[in-house]
């Protein structure tokens, strides 16, 4: 089953476009079937019934029925790696 990803920031351009980028890397690296879509915070309700993931550079205060995962290690390079092991890990669920 595809995995739809979703990489949000507040704007859905600035930030989410490194950590979007980095997350198809990855998604490639790992031969992972996933398709990747950068949005805004404001979006991320529209795909509450679609996504698998949430991958966010902002803090996230409402509840979804899948993970949301702090990205904010791709802008500071700290605990980068186990960021990244952590969306591998729930892609790979």
């Amino acid at each position: 089953m595809k995995k739809r990803v979703l990489v949000a920031c507040g704007t859905g351009i600035a930030t989410s476009t490194i950590v979007n980028d980095a997350v198809e890397t990855m998604i490639k690296e790992n031969k992972i079937d996933a398709e990747v879509l950068q949005i805004k915070v404001s979006d991320i309700s529209s795909y509450v019934d679609t996504a698998h993931l949430l991958v966010t550079t902002t803090i996230v205060k409402t509840d979804y029925p899948f993970p949301v995962i702090n990205a904010r290690s791709f802008l500071t390079g700290i605990g980068l790696d186990e960021t990244k092991q952590e969306i591998l890990d729930e892609l790979k669920k």
